[in-house]
This record gives C-alpha cells, sequence and structure tokens, in this order.
C-alpha cells in the first residue's frame, strides 16, 4: 500500500498493519513485543537524513512493528535519535500513541562529571525527564538501566526504576546486559519494591553466545525470573550480512571504526562467514535473515522474545523482516551453524 513520505503529507498508517502479525507476551506481563522491533542506535541520528529516518519509521508501523528502541546517548550526537523520533513521531505517529511501545535507556555516559553515566538514581531518573522532553513524550513504556554500575548499589539503581514507574513516567521497567546473577538479584529487589522487571535487553547473536553460557544461563535466569527477553545485535553490528564476505567494506562500520573493531575481522572469520552464508543459500535465505530466524528459533521455555534491528533504508527493512517466515530449523543445520561459528571471537 503507498504510503506518504514527506514531512508536509498527512500519514496514515496502512489500515491492514495488524493482519497476520505475530506478538510474543513478555512472560507474566500483558506487554506483548513483535518478533522483531527497531532500534534506534544507529541511522537516526543527525548524520542521516531525517527523511529517510521517516520513511522507515512509517514504514515499519505499518507492517506491525509497534516497538521502538532508544537510549538518551544513541545519535550521534548524543541526544539525536530521540530528538529526531521525537519529531516523526509529534508529525506522524502521535495518534496513535497508544499502539506503540516506546522504549529508551540510560546508562552509558551522557553528560560531563560523576553523574553523567552509571546507575545512580540522579543520573537515571534525570535522564529519563531529559529523554521524554527530547521525544515530546509524557512517559515511555519501557525504561532500562542500560548496564550494571559496579560503583552504585543495585538497590539504588532498581529504587530508581521503581520510581520512574510510580511517578507514571515509565510503565515498564528492565535492565540491559546485566549477568545471571544480577539478574535474578534485581528482580527480587524490585518485587520486594512491588514493580517487577518485565525484560531483559542483553547482545546475542550467532558469533556472540554469552547468554547461553553459565549455570545457569543467562536465558535461564530470565524464565526463572520471569523476564521475557529482547536481544540486541543479533547481526553483529553487521557482520552476519552479506557485508563482510570479502573483508571489510570502505564504507563500513569497522571501516570507520565505530561500534565495531576491525581487528574482530580476521581471515578466520570471514571463513566462518562464508560458511554460515552458504548454510542460508541453501535455506533460501540471505544470512541476515537466517541470523535473525536463529535467534528467533523455539528453545523451549528460554526462546528470545524479540529481536532488535537497525535499517539503513526500506528495503533493508522488509528485507530483514522477512526472516519471520521462516524461524525452524532443523538439528542438522544447527549442528552446521554451531560448527561454523566455533571460536568466533565477537563479544559484544
Amino acid at each position: 500500500m503507498p504510503y506518504s513520505t514527506t514531512a508536509l503529507d498527512h500519514y496514515c498508517p496502512d489500515p491492514e498493519r495488524y493482519r497476520g502479525a505475530p506478538y510474543r507476551r513478555l512472560r507474566q506481563s500483558g506487554l506483548h513485543l513483535p518478533p522483531i522491533s527497531l532500534g534506534l542506535w544507529h541511522n537516526f541520528g543527525d548524520d542521516k537524513p531525517l527523511q529517510t529516518q521517516r520513511e522507515i519509521i512509517r514504514r515499519a508501523f505499518d507492517l506491525g512493528m509497534i516497538h521502538f528502541d532508544l537510549a538518551n546517548n544513541y545519535g550521534p550526537p548524543y541526544g539525536s535519535a530521540e530528538k529526531n523520533f521525537g519529531r516523526i513521531y509529534q508529525e506522524d505517529l502521535k495518534p496513535w500513541r497508544d499502539e506503540l511501545v516506546i522504549s529508551t535507556k540510560a546508562g552509558w555516559d551522557m553528560w560531563p562529571g560523576p553523574h553523567g553515566f552509571g546507575g545512580s538514581r540522579k543520573y537515571l531518573l534525570r535522564s529519563l525527564e531529559q529523554s521524554l522532553t527530547r521525544m515530546g513524550l509524557d512517559y515511555v513504556d519501557i525504561f532500562y538501566s542500560h548496564r550494571p554500575d559496579a560503583d552504585t548499589d543495585l538497590e539504588e539503581t532498581m529504587q530508581a526504576l521503581h520510581q520512574a514507574v510510580v511517578s507514571g513516567k515509565a510503565i515498564y521497567v528492565g535492565i540491559s546486559s546485566y549477568n545471571a546473577a544480577d539478574t535474578a538479584r534485581a528482580q527480587e529487589i524490585m518485587r520486594q519494591l512491588g514493580t517487577p522487571l518485565v525484560v531483559h535487553q542483553p547482545s546475542y547473536s550467532m558469533l556472540n553466545r554469552w547468554v547461553e553460557r553459565g549455570e545457569p544461563s543467562l536465558l535461564q535466569a530470565c524464565e526463572d525470573n520471569s523476564l521475557g527477553t529482547i536481544v540486541f545485535s543479533p547481526l553483529s553490528q553487521g557482520l552476519l550480512t552479506d557485508r563482510y564476505l570479502e573483508g571489510i567494506p570502505a564504507d563500513s562500520r569497522a571501516a570507520a571504526g565505530k561500534s565495531l573493531d576491525p581487528n574482530t575481522v580476521t581471515d578466520a572469520l570471514v571463513t566462518q562467514l562464508r560458511a554460515l552464508n552458504q548454510i542460508a543459500a541453501e535455506r533460501g535465505q540471505t544470512l541476515a535473515q537466517m541470523a535473525l530466524a536463529w535467534v528467533l528459533r523455539d528453545q523451549g521455555k528460554c526462546s528470545v522474545d524479540s529481536a532488535l534491528i537497525g535499517a539503513s533504508s526500506v528495503a533493508q527493512l522488509e528485507a530483514n523482516l522477512a526472516a519471520t517466515q521462516n524461524t525452524d530449523f532443523d538439528e542438522d543445520e544447527l549442528a552446521l551453524i554451531d560448527a561454523a561459528c566455533q571460536a568466533s571471537g565477537v563479544e559484544i
């Protein structure tokens, strides 16, 4: 269905946006997410055309992607992704606010001084206020502690998340990149406060499997403590696409030294990527589609609920969404993928 592409057009979302769109409930909460959600970590700062951002966000909503994930320092510069999203929201999506799940986070560096990063009550709650101002929102649907902070008591960080909910500035709260033990302890604290965590956001991909390790693993800890899981970097910062099959492209994140260390892209890793690409081709998928399907595969009670993707164009968005058409893997395929991913050295 045609849709508007300029800020001056009146945007009307596709009335069929929920037809056949699957949603997954986050454990014991009433919150549902699409299997693939749109992350605004890259491609939504001031270094990208606002019009392209608008087209991607509109098309995502047209396709039933109701969840938009941000953080205070997404950009560049810091804060610009929230500001740009806020402008598009005000001009296009505001009438449908109650259909949207908008999340943001705080934890990494945002402003100078000792209270511009970490897990303190001062930083988290002031950052949330600033995020709401940038986006023009009264509340977010999910507010995350973006990372554990060894310099702040976990009780203080959790009390800040609890206060975000009781003040009406967030409906749900979650954590990101916490290990299994801290996840269990955080949930215990939040249950005592009366505001249980509903979701954990770790990194996870075929090449980056830290969430599977340990006893219990993080995935098991989330299941044991009734947290849903939404994973970031399921494509390992673009490694699990066709971009790196011949080495490092000149216009890639690795070449720019941004979020992907070029030293990661070794000859051995390229060989692994080519093997994975062949498995994907035999499945009738691109490497990116198979990588997304793999994190979304059925793992029983420890299955992932949603995967975050970025997108630099509408075409890329649509191609990656096709991953949900086949998330089934037989034992032979899983064994081949495991063999190809041995000792990848990719940890995010």
